[in-house]
Order: structure tokens, then sequence, then C-alpha cells
């Protein structure tokens, strides 16, 4: 067996009390979909800011009724400090997901991107310190890269941020170092590469490129690609995500005061997604006849994204068990089936 396998089985016979933030989120409704079938007991804690009441729903579809019963969900904010509290009573392991993600949400609101993912971060660290959790993990993200120019990358060599959700991230890891150094509480940051999978939004204006671009196609809108599609970007998914999540969550002491790249290590310009999505989306059922539309690149955006993976690896035991193509193929019946495509 693999340390993944071998870790969901330890679970499955021991079972922990987890907390995940932003729950109703796409990453977070997936953790708790995985945790559960694993007959975890979970706490939730999400203000529907950006996470939806139909991602918790679903996923009461896919689990059995005493499973569901393990999963209490609180409606708070991180940014209130009572409310991480509260939900960090009596938790092992935290899975803290929630933020205001989106580059151009950052450019637009910088404000509200630092009270929820600086703010919010900070109080979401007290409170699981104070709890005395056993574990914090925490959504990092690879825009902390900024303007280094390095393929692949990796988490010992940053550049300049880029944008102000940028800042926020990498704060994040401050602060976690911080923590690590002056209170002795251990955390793990991981840096996520362009996570892609079921329940992530195709809409609105920060929606990420694949359910975006996949809606669009079912519906026959035009594609608008940023730039001239050569932009390139290491895309993953989301059981690799949830796979990385629990090792961490998991992991041995000597392993922590981390940070680590989430990702496949690969490269896939957007041209080249294009085609992908078509010809899945074909393989489903749905034909799309439209080239796509070339705009100007978005502020704030680098230009190539690439994981080195060696380190999450080594010292976690991860092992990404789909690459793009095998991720898309098993995420596109969800894109033309659900009816949540059109919310």
């Amino acid at each position: 067996m693999t340390p993944y396998e071998q870790m969901k089985h330890t679970l499955a016979n021991e079972p922990k009390n987890w907390l995940i933030t932003g729950v109703a989120g796409f990453i977070g409704s997936n953790l708790l979909e995985t945790l559960l079938l694993l007959n975890q007991k979970v706490v939730g804690l999400d203000n529907f800011s950006t996470g939806f009441q139909h991602n918790l729903d679903e996923v009461e579809t896919l689990v059995n009724m005493q499973q569901w019963q393990g999963f209490t969900f609180i409606e708070g904010d991180i940014r209130d400090l009572a409310d991480c509290q509260a939900a960090c009573s009596d938790i092992d392991y935290v899975l803290h997901q929630a933020a205001l993600g989106s580059v151009p949400r950052s450019i637009a609101d910088p404000i509200a991107t630092n009270e929820t993912n600086i703010s919010g971060f900070l109080n979401m660290l007290t409170a699981a310190r104070d709890a005395k959790v056993s574990s914090f993990t925490y959504a990092a993200s690879s825009s902390t890269y900024g303007d280094h120019p390095a393929l692949p990358k990796v988490e010992e060599s940053i550049g300049n941020p880029l944008s102000p959700y940028a800042v926020t991230k990498y704060v994040n890891e401050l602060y976690a170092d911080v923590f690590a150094r002056t209170y002795g509480f251990s955390t793990i940051g991981l840096r996520y590469f362009n996570i892609f999978g079921k329940r992530q939004t195709p809409d609105g204006a920060y929606a990420a490129v694949i359910p975006k671009w996949t809606a669009a196609m079912i519906k026959g809108d035009k594609v608008f690609i940023n730039g001239d599609g050569e932009t390139s970007r290491d895309f993953n998914f989301i059981e690799n995500a949830v796979q990385a999540n629990i090792l961490a969550a998991t992991a041995n002491n000597d392993a922590k005061n981390q940070v680590y790249n989430v990702a496949v290590g690969g490269r896939t310009t957007l041209n080249t997604l294009f085609t992908v999505l078509k010809e899945s989306l074909s393989e489903n059922g749905v034909g799309y006849s439209q080239n796509p539309v070339y705009q100007d690149f978005r502020a704030g955006d680098v230009q190539h994204s690439q994981a080195d993976i060696s380190k999450i690896k080594t010292r976690l035991g991860y092992d990404p068990q789909f690459n793009i193509i095998e991720g898309i193929e098993k995420a596109m019946p969800w894109y033309v089936n659900t009816k949540l495509i059109d919310k």
C-alpha cells in the first residue's frame, strides 16, 4: 500500500476529530466527502462568501446517514476570533482552506483579501494554538513564487509577489513560521498549483479556468484566452490535493514547520488545455466547434508555473494519482451531468 492508502486504513480504524474551514467551498467540500467516507468526525466552518450550501447538500448524497451525522456545521467567519475558537474546540486536526482566492479579486479589493487571508488566518492560528490541536495544515499558494523565473518551482526559492493575493499567502507562511519559533506551534503549508475538479464553480468574474471554459463550451458560448495561449500551468486534480492534506495533517513532527508544493510536476499551456477540454467534452457527448478568442494578458498573472514535487514526495509520501488528462476525464461527467453548472 502507498503511504496514503495506509493512512486511510489507519484513520478508518481510529477516527479523529477534524476541522475544515471553508468547508462549503470547492476544496473544503471534497475534503469533507473523503473524511466522512473514512468515518471521521468533522466540524465545518464557512460564511458562504465563496462557498455554497449545494456543495454540502451534494456531499450528503454521497455518504451514508451515519457518516453524515458525523458532520457538524458552524456558519461563522474566520475574521471573528470567537467563531474560530468555537470551531477549534476538541479538534485533533485542522485543515484551514478558508480564504478569498483569485488574483484579480485581490487587485480589485485588496482590503477584503487582507482581512480574510491575513487577519482571518491569524485568528485561526491563535485559536488552534490555544486549543492545542495536534496539527494545523493550511492552504498556501503557488502565487508566492511571484516573479521568480526558474522552473520548476522549488519551495526554498521565491520571488517578489505580483498581486495582493500573493502577498497575503506569503504572510501566512511568515506567520506560521513565527508561531513555530515563538510558541512551538507546528504547521504545514500546502502551496496549491491550479487545482481543479468537481464542485469548482464555473460562475463569476473570478472563476478558475477549467470550470469556466467547460461551462462555456457546454452552453455553446465563446471561450476567452488571456494572452497568446502559451501561458502554462501545473494543473492538479482535486483528489491529489485531498491526499496531500490528509498526509500533511497526520505527518510526523519532523515533517512539520514546512511548506510543500502540491501539484503533479507538469506543464500544460492554455492552448493545449482548450484542446483537451474540447476532446473530453466530445467523449461525453457534447460537441464544441468554436475557436477560442484571444485577449490581453491579465494583470498579476505569472507567465509559466510548474512545481518541483520531490520534497512532498520524499517527506510526506505524496504520490499524485491523476495527471491533467486523467483528472479531466474523471471530472468531466460531473460538469456535463450536474445541474449545478447553471447556478
